[in-house]
């Protein structure tokens, strides 16, 4: 499987704000990489909030919301509702690059010394926070 990265919905919503990347349908590009990626809604669960065991071992884990609703889950801003359980979680996306890192960087895309897509969303996040 590809490697996927998370990102928040704050975080993607002050990148669009101010111009740092750019969201057409469900593809997201980071304006000056040149990288595009594509997104899925997902949700990273943070904690068990009811006190029930965590029985799908969901603590900790980025999910996409199809497989969340596919196990019944209701996801809700920042609570999720599957059973008997509840969670805080934190939406957003997942990330999947749009081809292989080897071949964006050969084709002379991207204005980094990035080695890997992990290291330029890494570079891209630290530059952008705010």
């Amino acid at each position: 499987m590809q490697n996927r990265v998370f990102l928040p919905q704050m975080a993607l919503d002050l990148w669009l704000a101010d111009g740092s990347v750019e969201l057409t349908g469900t593809e997201l590009s980071l304006t000056a990489e040149t990288r595009r990626y594509r997104l899925a809604e997902a949700a990273h669960v943070i904690r068990e909030v009811s006190g029930a065991p965590d029985a799908n071992e969901l603590i900790g884990r980025v999910k996409s919301k199809h497989y969340l609703e596919e196990l019944g889950a209701e996801v809700m801003e920042g609570s999720m509702v599957l059973g008997d359980n509840a969670y805080d979680v934190v939406t957003g996306f997942l990330a999947t690059p749009i081809g292989p890192f080897n071949e964006f960087k050969a084709g002379g895309a991207g204005i980094s010394d990035a080695r890997s897509d992990e290291d330029l969303l890494i570079r891209f996040a630290q530059a952008h926070s705010g």
